[in-house]
């Protein structure tokens, strides 16, 4: 179940610039979720885990998009409610 709602989240990750725009710049969002959402998209980018290497073209590009898309979604889970109802995204 989890894998299908990270499939719809990647799909309309489009929608979602908005919500992490505010989600940055809200000042109802602790500064340590923040921070923890920088470190952990910046450490991805830097020390890109792979459970399945890249030469193996499409499942090593779907475990790195599967990787990002739980980034993302952790940081949905550390939004606050209001936030994440005023965009109606789901954790």
């Amino acid at each position: 179940m989890r894998f299908f709602r990270r499939l719809k989240f990647l799909f309309t990750f489009r929608k979602s610039f908005p919500f992490f725009k505010e989600f940055f710049l809200s000042n109802q969002v602790r500064v340590t979720a923040k921070l923890a959402s920088i470190i952990l998209i910046v450490s991805y980018i830097l020390f890109p885990f792979d459970l399945i290497p890249d030469y193996l073209l499409v499942l090593g590009i779907f475990d790195d998009v599967m990787i990002a898309t739980l980034i993302l979604q952790q940081m949905v889970k550390m939004a606050p409610e209001r936030l994440r109802k005023k965009y109606d995204i789901e954790s």
